[in-house]
């Protein structure tokens, strides 16, 4: 299994579309198998998606993503798993021993009127 995280250095970032960079992670009978972080390739509608799974990507862990990004994501039968913060290394461990825990997106909504 691939995992992709929303990376900012060392820490999950809190926009998906938005990060730095992605950590993927390639994850075999519990065990991390190889680690790579890779530009973020740039923040289009439905991009990220697609490249993500053209990586071999099934999980995408991160702050923040919006409800299209996740159909997107979940159109190419990815799952997403939002509300995560903290540092990489230990957001692998907790998805490795099932203990991670999602939460209500953290991306920050525009206040400026519509």
């Amino acid at each position: 299994m691939k995992v992709a995280i929303s990376t900012d250095t060392d820490r999950v970032a809190l926009h998906f579309g938005r990060c730095p960079q992605y950590t993927i992670v390639d994850i075999e009978d519990g065990k991390v198998k190889n680690t790579e972080v890779i530009d973020n390739p740039g923040h289009a509608p439905g991009f990220i998606p697609r490249f993500l799974k053209d990586l071999g990507v099934t999980c995408v862990i991160c702050g923040g993503i919006g409800q299209k990004a996740i159909d997107n994501f979940n159109n190419y039968g990815i799952k997403v798993i939002s509300g995560v913060i903290g540092n990489v290394k230990d957001i692998i461990k907790q998805f490795i021993d099932g203990s991670l825990k999602g939460g209500a997106s953290l991306c920050e909504k525009s206040s400026a009127p519509r």
